[in-house]
């Protein structure tokens, strides 16, 4: 049970380029209608279009383009976003999933509960947990090995099952502060 997100991107960008070619033809028409000076002149675009073939250059690139971004979206939305809920341990045939928000949450408290850590900062990647943490202890020896240990311990409790390993990243008091 994997769930992704959907693909909005893809329908934005179409949406809003319609949109564009729709305001564009409304505004030309309202222009031609009430008898304005024309922002796009329909006499000439109609001109330059009936003069063209199926075998001309304009005709041809501007299909190619097209059949390019036709295929350039058909990818995007096709290609697996991130996992939006990632899949739990099914050991007793259950299936469950957490959030990468609830799992980011928990590893973030579960790293605060570290005698040191003062801030976590918890990066979720393919098949890793990436932490980085601020203490206030000058010696810090032995601290991001703790760190490493108490979220590895928290993973494996929660179950995620594409959580593989976890690194940690010290960094230590801030000076010079004003």
């Amino acid at each position: 049970m994997i769930r992704r997100p959907r693909r909005v991107g893809p329908a934005i960008l179409i949406a809003v380029l319609l949109l564009a070619v729709c305001v564009a033809v409304a505004v030309s028409l309202i222009q031609r209608l009430v008898g304005a000076h024309e922002f796009v002149s329909y006499d000439s675009v109609a001109a330059d279009l009936h003069g063209m073939e199926w075998h001309d250059m304009p005709v041809l690139g501007v299909g190619i383009a097209a059949m390019v971004f036709g295929f350039v979206l058909l990818a995007l939305a096709l290609w697996p976003g991130r996992a939006a809920v990632l899949p739990l341990a099914a050991d007793d045939g259950i299936s469950a999933g957490v959030t990468r928000g609830g799992l980011r949450t928990a590893l973030r408290s579960a790293a605060g509960t570290v005698d040191g850590v003062s801030t976590a900062r918890i990066r979720l990647r393919r098949k890793a947990v990436k932490v980085s943490a601020r203490t206030d202890r000058a010696g810090s020896e032995g601290l991001p090995e703790e760190i490493c240990e108490r979220l590895t311990r928290r993973v494996q409790e929660i179950g995620p099952q594409r959580v593989r390993h976890v690194r940690a990243k010290l960094r230590g008091p801030k000076t010079g502060e004003v």
